[in-house]
Formats: structure tokens, sequence, C-alpha cells
């Protein structure tokens, strides 16, 4: 399936539909659902690295279980908002997912979705090390996916403005 924009994506959805977003960092991919109406983002889980046919099955068991209508998959740019290898392969990545488990996929910029989660869990939780590496994951996908949320949302007030007009 080809990569879509945001925008493009809230037209091939199906009422009701979740989305699931994925931060897939070097060890594990944090995992994250939006609720049916599509406003909030919430911590689901996260899945260790390994071959993409393996995660992929995984995925796909998510997908089915939670009728999830498409995957917002972050996007690593640059500081200063480029194109780089690890955004190349994770667009390669997205790609072949989304191909493999035959849903629609966007890219959503994920910077500095792991380092505000690090420093909120440092600053709010009292939590060691090991207990913080085992939730950032799924909190910084929580936190991209409800980036792309928010984002829609805008889009549909901007739409339905503009309808009233």
């Amino acid at each position: 399936m080809p990569l879509f924009n945001i925008t493009e994506l809230s037209e091939k959805l199906s009422t009701g539909q979740r989305l699931l977003g994925i931060d897939p960092g070097a060890k594990t991919a944090g995992l994250a659902l939006s609720d049916v109406m599509l406003m909030v983002a919430s911590p689901y889980g996260a899945l260790k690295r390994e071959k993409l046919s393996l995660m992929a099955q995984k995925i796909a068991g998510i997908v089915r279980e939670q009728d999830v209508g498409a995957l917002v998959v972050g996007l690593p740019l640059s500081m200063d908002g480029g194109f780089g290898p690890a955004a190349q392969a994770a667009r390669d990545w997205a790609q072949a997912l989304s191909d493999q488990i035959k849903i629609p996929a966007v890219l959503w910029d994920e910077r500095f979705s792991s380092s505000v989660v690090n420093r909120t869990i440092i600053g709010e939780a009292d939590l060691s090390r090991k207990r913080r590496g085992e939730i950032v994951d799924k909190m910084a996908a929580a936190y991209m996916l409800q980036g792309a949320l928010d984002y829609l949302s805008m889009e549909r007030s901007r739409h339905f403005s503009s309808s009233e007009d």
C-alpha cells in the first residue's frame, strides 16, 4: 500500500476505526492506540524489534483485535527537519509493514517524543532507570500519535468552519 499524508488518511478510515501509533526504536517499537473518536492516544505496549515478518504478524493481530484502520509510524527527522538515513529507514520499514499487513500508513514526525517523555517521567515519576525504559517506548508512541490526532482534529475543525461560510 502507498504511504499517505495525514489528511488523505482520514478519508480512508471507516467510522469507529482506531489508529495504531508505532514508534520504531532500535531495540523495541512502542505502540499506542487512539480511541474510536480519534481524539485521545493511549499507550498500548511495546514489541521487541525482530524480523519484519514476525513483527508484522503481531501487529496484524493487534489491527484485527482493535479494529485499527491505519498506522501512524514515527519518522525520526533530523533536528533541522532534514530527511536523513534514520528517516529513510523508518520510511522503508513503514512501507514494508503496510504492504505486508495490507493497511494504510502515514509517517509522523517523532523527533522529540522520547526526550519529552523521558524528561516528564524523570521529573514526575519516581521510577528506576530499568522501569523507565520499559514504559518510555509506549509513552513516546502515545505522544507521537497524539500529535497526529491533534492535527487531524485541527483539520476537521478548519474544514467544518470553512464549509459553514
